[in-house]
């Protein structure tokens, strides 16, 4: 089997670029095997979001999400670890278009929580997300990012898992 062939046989790990773009913004990039539509619907549909939400290794489970996936709407998402008090996050949908992007709040800090923004780039059955958040300041983005150290990584790993079994990849 020559170089080029052994390559296409072998599957590669999508890898996950974060990188922080001001002292607000932090920008995660990662590929994923399928189809935006497919991909869009696992970041809306809550039977497939529990599938792959919550990083395994961190003990967390997704308890319950409720969302009304358009503009103005709400979701709530529970994670649980253990005995431990449940963690909430909530906020509303400011923009939402199928299968391409998604914006919505952050709103357990108070007013003052990020924005959240993910496009889903179709390529070549493929898709490029892009996943940008904006902080209301230096400090709030510096606490982010402390506590996510990996997880989004392994999260999206998960996702990647879920695709394979929907049958997404190209």
């Amino acid at each position: 089997m020559d170089a080029r062939r052994e390559s296409e046989t072998i599957p590669t790990k999508n890898r996950t670029t974060v990188e922080r773009k001001s002292e607000r913004e932090l920008v995660l990039t990662r590929t994923f095997n399928g189809p935006a539509r497919i991909v869009f619907e696992a970041w809306t549909t809550p039977e497939l979001l529990k599938r792959w939400w919550a990083p395994k290794s961190s003990g967390l489970s997704l308890l319950s999400w409720e969302a009304d996936v358009r503009v103005g709407g709400r979701y709530r998402v529970v994670l649980g670890h253990g005995a431990s008090k449940p963690m909430e996050f909530f906020g509303r949908y400011l923009e939402v278009t199928p299968h391409s992007r998604l914006v919505w709040t952050n709103e357990e800090a108070g007013d003052a929580g990020q924005v959240t923004t993910v496009t889903f780039e179709d390529k070549g059955g493929k898709t490029l997300l892009v996943l940008r958040e904006l902080y209301p300041s230096k400090e709030a983005l510096d606490a982010a990012i402390s506590g996510m150290e990996g997880g989004m990584e392994e999260t999206f790993d998960q996702l990647d898992e879920l695709l394979v079994t929907l049958g997404a990849n190209p």
